[in-house]
C-alpha cells in the first residue's frame, strides 16, 4: 500500500495544485511510482480521460508531473458550478446531475464508498500519493463530513504540509489561524508548514519563521518564491486571466465569460513565441485584436446574457463585420449561432437569441457528450483557409446538440465520420477542446493571422509537449532549492 502526504492550503489558490505537482516530480525523478489524489474537486476546468470520462484537470495535469495516464481514479468528485448556489455533480466521471449546495451536502457522506474505493485502488498500484486538499481546513461550518480536508487526511492515514500565501499577505496570520481552528487530533496531522509565492530577500522573514514554529510547534518546510513556471492553473483565479501583452506579433483576445472553463485551451497559444494572449472583460479591454475567441462556459445561455448586457457582443460582432477573426469554442460556438434552447434545463433553462454569426442552431439536452477523438479540418473559407486538410486531435465535452442550417458548411470532420463545427466568412466554432494544441493546426492558425496583418513570426520550433516536461522540471527544481525534502520524506515514512 502507498505512503501518503496531503497538501492543503490556508485559502483557495494558496498554490497547492502547484506544489502538489512539484512534489509529484520530485518523487518520480526519485525513483517512486506517484500519483496525485484530490477527492472532491470544485472547478470549470475539466479533463476527458480516454475512457470518456470526466475529471478536474489540476489532476490530470499533476498526472502528467507523475509521468503516467490521468485517471477518474484521481478525482472521483468533480462540482462544476452552474450557479451561484448550485453546480454539476460528477462522481466517477459520469454526471449525477445538477444539485443545489445543501442537496449535495445531504448525499455527501454516501460518497465516501466512491472516493475511498478510488483511493485504495490507486494506492495499491504506487508507492506514493500526494493528496489535495480544497480551499482551507478551518472553514470550521463545513467540516461536518467533510471529506476533502481533514476527513480525508484521516481516511488516508495522510500527514499534512499547510501552505500559506504570502503575496497576498497576512501570511503568519492564516497560517497560525488555520491551526489554531483545527481540533487536537486535526493539529496533530499538520506536521509541517510552508510559506509559497514569497518576493524578496528570505532572509528578512527568518523571525517570522521562528516565532511562527514556536507558536504553532509545526516546523518551517520552506519559502518558496514566485516561481517562473507556465504550468496550467485550476480555476478562474489564474493569474492568467488578468494577463495584459504588449508587444507582440499577434494580438489575440479571449473573451473572459464569467463562468469561462476550460480555458486551458489557449495556453499552447499562450507560449508560443511571438503571440500575445490575453483575456478581456470589457469593450475597453477587447479593443481590436488579431482574432477573437469565445471560449467554452459551463453556463451559456446566463454568460451569453452577460456578453450582451456589457456591451462585449455588440463589439465582437462589429469585429466580425470588419473581417476580424472570430473562433468560439464549444459554449462560444453555441453563442455565435442564431438561437439556443434549453427547454430541459440542463442549464438552468431559458431559451435565447446567439450572435447571429453561424448559420447553426442548439438544443440542449441532459445527456452529456464526452470523448476523446481525433478529426480533420474540412476545406475552409476566409482567413483560415490554409487550416484544409489539417488533422488534430482534441476531446468533446458538451450537453448541447447543434443543428447547421441548409447548405451551411461544417469545420471538421471526425475518425467517426461525423462532421463538427462551422465555418462562415472568418467566423468558425466548433466542439472541439483542444484545437490549438496540435502544432499542425496551431501552426496554419498563427500563419494565416500573420498573413492578413502582414506580419511575420520568427520561425521558431515549439514542441507542447516537450515544453511542458521542461515546466514540470523547472517546478521540481525550483521546490527542491527551496523546501526541505529531507523533512518531508520523513514525514512521508513516518506517516500519520
Amino acid at each position: 500500500m502507498a505512503k501518503a502526504i496531503m497538501i492543503q492550503g490556508t485559502m483557495s489558490n494558496a498554490g497547492k495544485s502547484l506544489v502538489c505537482a512539484g512534489l509529484c516530480r520530485i518523487f518520480k525523478q526519485d525513483g517512486y511510482r506517484v500519483a496525485p489524489f484530490k477527492s472532491q474537486n470544485m472547478a470549470l476546468n475539466s479533463f476527458i480521460t480516454d475512457e470518456g470520462l470526466e475529471m478536474g484537470r489540476a489532476q490530470a495535469v499533476q498526472a502528467q508531473a507523475c509521468g503516467i495516464e490521468p485517471s477518474v481514479r484521481m478525482n472521483p468528485i468533480l462540482l462544476k458550478p452552474v450557479t451561484n448556489i448550485g453546480s454539476q455533480v460528477i462522481v466517477n466521471g459520469e454526471v449525477r446531475g445538477n444539485m443545489s449546495a445543501k442537496e449535495y451536502f445531504a448525499i455527501k457522506g454516501s460518497l465516501i464508498t466512491d472516493v475511498m474505493c478510488a483511493y485504495r485502488s490507486l494506492a495499491e498500484d504506487h508507492d506514493i500519493i500526494v493528496l489535495e486538499g480544497a480551499g482551507s481546513p478551518a472553514e470550521i461550518n463545513l467540516k461536518q463530513e467533510d471529506i476533502v480536508n481533514m476527513g480525508m487526511a484521516k481516511l488516508a492515514k495522510a500527514p499534512v504540509l499547510l501552505v500559506g500565501d504570502i503575496d497576498r499577505g497576512g501570511v503568519f496570520a492564516q497560517l497560525y489561524g488555520t491551526i489554531a481552528l483545527l481540533e487536537e487530533e486535526e493539529r496533530s496531522i499538520v506536521k509541517a508548514v510552508v510559506i509559497n509565492k514569497f518576493r524578496g530577500d528570505a532572509s528578512l522573514l527568518a523571525p517570522g519563521l521562528e516565532m511562527l514554529a514556536s507558536l504553532t510547534g509545526k516546523p518551517v518546510a520552506g519559502v518558496i518564491p514566485y516561481l517562473p513556471v507556465d504550468i496550467e492553473d485550476e480555476d478562474s483565479l489564474a493569474d492568467r486571466l488578468m494577463r495584459k501583452t504588449r508587444g507582440t506579433a499577434l494580438d489575440i483576445a479571449v473573451i473572459r465569460l464569467p463562468r469561462i472553463s476550460n480555458f486551458t485551451d489557449f495556453a499552447a497559444l499562450e507560449a508560443t513565441p511571438g503571440v500575445g494572449v490575453r483575456y478581456a472583460g470589457s469593450v475597453r479591454e477587447l479593443g481590436s485584436p488579431d482574432m477573437v475567441i469565445l471560449p467554452g462556459t459551463k453556463s451559456t445561455i446566463s454568460d451569453l446574457k452577460w456578453l450582451r448586457e456589457c456591451g462585449l457582443e455588440a463589439s465582437v460582432k462589429k469585429l466580425a463585420s470588419a473581417g476580424t477573426v472570430v473562433f468560439g469554442v464549444c459554449g462560444g460556438y453555441q453563442m455565435l449561432g442564431s438561437r439556443i434552447s434549453d427547454a430541459e434545463g440542463a442549464e438552468g433553462g431559458g431559451e435565447i437569441d446567439g450572435l447571429g454569426l453561424l448559420p447553426v442552431q442548439t438544443v440542449f439536452a441532459a445527456a452529456k457528450r464526452r470523448t476523446r477523438t481525433a478529426a480533420k479540418v474540412l476545406p475552409a473559407e476566409g482567413a483560415l483557409g490554409r487550416l484544409t486538410g489539417t488533422e488534430l486531435e482534441g476531446y468533446e465535452i458538451h450537453m448541447g446538440q447543434t443543428a447547421l442550417a441548409e447548405g451551411a458548411k461544417p469545420l471538421l470532420l471526425l475518425e467517426n465520420g461525423v462532421t463538427d463545427g462551422c465555418a462562415l466568412g472568418n467566423v468558425y466554432g466548433s466542439y472541439l477542446h483542444g484545437f490549438f494544441d496540435t502544432a499542425a493546426c496551431r501552426e496554419a492558425v498563427l500563419a494565416a493571422l500573420c498573413e492578413k496583418k502582414g506580419v511575420s513570426l520568427v520561425p521558431e520550433a515549439f514542441d507542447l509537449k516537450a515544453y511542458q516536461e521542461e515546466q514540470y522540471d523547472l517546478l521540481a527544481r525550483g521546490l527542491r532549492k527551496n523546501l526541505d525534502l529531507k523533512l518531508i520524506y520523513r514525514i512521508l515514512e513516518e506517516g500519520v
